[in-house]
């Protein structure tokens, strides 16, 4: 029975073990999300094959920036890499034993990373060249896709002999992700220029990454402040959202921003454009890179008006491609968004209250470093359902929002400002009724 018993109760803590993986990389907004890596053998050479790696951003909101993906794998065998084009690995590794030729990479652990804008015509392959920056797939479809060109040697040169790489890795900026092992599965299919043509790969596997909370970043990089027309009180971002001044400790930690020394401060920090660097913000209370506010400007017969600002206090980063991610239960009435691009993600079926807003490209897709410019702002146009609208009680706020993926610090539902009374309450002085009495008396006594 006691053995029965240990078996039982080491079931059960492995089931909660892999429940709470899983559940780590689960994204209810968006569930079918993930970046797909496809490795398609086009060619079989003397010693190996050539490939083409495509990763593929299936994320409808969580996009990659600077400075990009970093891909990793570990190989099965001995092989290296000859040569690349459209991507290279960040070592070179030992290649010691390799006369005259010399390959490109020599690791058993190779990482590969996208070549930059301008890479010379005759180094690049399709989808290529953007500096490992991923687009999410609602945003930009095209530019949520990125591939390189690998030549691989000493892997054997059939189907049999060939064998997947192991232990697949992708770093990127920001939010973490978790890879699963390479599957082979049925070989792609490509089409001609003109269509009437189709090649397949000679053979083809997948991995699939998905987003993961235990990967990402610990703290906070955003908080939401909030305010109202009907209500003089400013909501802020909870004090200490995503850290706490300690300059007293910690020199350094924030900057004022009016800081004669600001230039020298922040320069020295952006020598290096490939690194990704720990924010340097402006010293407020909050200390988060970046702020959402809120705004209920403006209330009409037909309609409400909402102003979202969103405003960079980190010195140290420009966030290219940004987007917001907002759950308010009016977004099924959104009538027109002014200077923000909105699609709806609806991510239980019918139900519409999930909204991702992001620049227009070329006007304020890019949102700059902390300064006078370090901001983005549009209006939001609500038409008002009478069934459900209300100002009271908060509900003219949103419940939830998302920059870039991050979860933002919300301030206390009990904070939020609320609407004021209608009317204020029927109040009779002492002094009135006095006066009306007496006035009352002095009538009746003067037509007695």
């Amino acid at each position: 029975m006691g053995f029965f018993s240990f078996r039982n109760l080491c079931f059960f803590i492995f089931f909660c073990c892999s429940t709470s993986t899983l559940t780590g990389a689960y994204d209810p907004l968006d569930p079918n999300g993930n970046i797909t890596i496809k490795w398609d053998i086009i060619n079989w050479t003397p010693d190996g094959y050539v490939a083409v790696v495509t990763l593929y951003n299936f994320q409808k909101y969580r996009h990659i920036q600077a400075p990009g993906w970093q891909l990793g794998w570990t190989w099965a065998k001995k092989e290296v890499i000859w040569n690349m084009l459209g991507g290279q690995a960040t070592e070179q590794g030992d290649c010691s034993k390799f006369k005259g030729n010399i390959p490109h990479c020599c690791k058993k652990d190779p990482t590969i990373v996208d070549l930059m804008p301008g890479t010379p015509y005759n180094q690049q392959a399709a989808n290529c060249c953007r500096g490992g920056v991923l687009s999410s797939w609602v945003q930009d479809p095209p530019t949520a896709i990125s591939s390189f060109q690998i030549s691989v040697g000493q892997a054997g040169t059939t189907n049999k002999t060939v064998k997947v790489p192991k232990n697949f890795t992708l770093k990127a900026p920001g939010p973490g992700y978790t890879c699963g092992p390479g599957k082979i599965v049925k070989p792609s299919k490509f089409k001609s220029q003109d269509g009437r043509r189709s090649t397949q790969a000679l053979m083809t596997w997948n991995v699939t990454c998905m987003y993961s909370q235990f990967l990402s970043q610990k703290t906070p990089t955003c908080c939401v402040s909030l305010s109202s027309f009907y209500n003089d009180t400013i909501i802020s971002c909870p004090t200490c959202s995503c850290g706490c001044q300690n300059n007293a400790s910690n020199p350094g930690s924030c900057v004022e921003p009016n800081n004669p020394y600001l230039a020298s401060v922040v320069s020295p920090a952006q020598s290096n454009k490939n690194s990704i660097l720990p924010p340097l913000v402006q010293c407020t209370s909050h200390m988060c890179p970046v702020r959402i506010h809120w705004h209920v400007k403006t209330n009409y017969k037909e309609y409400w008006r909402v102003k979202v600002t969103i405003t960079n206090f980190n010195y140290r980063m420009n966030y290219s491609n940004w987007n917001l991610v907002v759950q308010h239960p009016n977004f099924d009435n959104l009538t027109e968004s002014f200077s923000f691009s909105y699609q709806p993600l609806t991510p239980y079926s019918s139900i519409n209250d999930t909204a991702m807003l992001w620049g227009i490209k070329f006007y304020n897709d890019f949102l700059m470093q902390a300064g006078p410019l370090g901001n983005v702002q549009s209006e939001l146009l609500f038409q008002k359902d009478k069934s459900t609208f209300t100002f009271e009680k908060g509900w003219a706020f949103p419940r939830r929002i998302y920059f870039n993926g991050d979860n933002c610090v919300m301030p206390p539902p009990d904070t939020y400002p609320w609407l004021p009374n209608a009317s204020p309450r029927p109040y009779i002085s002492l002094l009135t009724t006095t006066l009306t009495l007496l006035s009352t008396l002095a009538f009746l006594y003067t037509h007695a």
